[in-house]
């Protein structure tokens, strides 16, 4: 390209008429080549977009997401874990031995929350309702029994929110990018 075509551009005039609003002696030679051109727009281009994308992230994010990569967020989940949910989940999400099988009174006892449960296995919608409303109502289950009790009124929804995001920042890379998916499909389903 020449350098014609650039004044179009930077100047606004047709590449051969003379220019009345600007002086003849404005050169400005920011770009040389095609090359360089394309170079200095993609850069504007991804400055632009990253700008826009850090302003906005998070504002589409479902009311409950889970947010494992916030300090924040995860200060506080810590803690309520450690004062609400590790003595049956165990201090490093381990669980109960034999998780699995009901006990004796009919219960199942407390699953690991690490990668070898199932919490991974359920949306964060799901997740966040087991947690304020028990198993039971969550589930619409009427005659389920269950030793996990209910959150409501005695957790906001902000430490629901932290303590499962806790949880979440102690699984592996693979079992948060298969959660991760697992809500992105969830979120495409209609609600019932």
């Amino acid at each position: 390209m020449n350098n014609e075509v650039f004044r179009f551009f930077l100047y606004g005039d047709v590449i051969g008429a003379r220019r009345t609003s600007l002086p003849r002696t404005l050169h400005i030679p920011i770009v040389k080549s095609r090359t360089a051109f394309i170079v200095v727009v993609a850069i504007v281009t991804g400055t632009v977009v990253g700008f826009i994308a850090l302003r906005t992230a998070g504002q589409d994010l479902p009311a409950h997401a889970l947010r494992p990569n916030d300090v924040k967020v995860l200060a506080a989940g810590e803690r309520v874990y450690a004062q609400r949910c590790a003595s049956c989940h165990g201090a490093q999400l381990e669980g109960q031995p034999e998780w699995r099988s009901r006990g004796a009174d009919g219960l199942l006892p407390a699953p690991p929350h690490d990668a070898s449960g199932h919490t991974w296995h359920h949306p964060d919608e799901l997740l966040f309702r087991i947690t304020k409303f028990g198993v039971a109502k969550a589930a619409n289950l009427s005659d389920y029994k269950s030793a996990m009790p209910a959150y409501e009124g005695v957790l906001s929804d902000e430490e629901i929110v932290a303590v499962l995001s806790w949880i979440k920042s102690r699984w592996p890379m693979s079992v948060r990018e298969q959660h991760n998916q697992l809500n992105a499909q969830s979120l495409k389903e209609p609600k019932q």
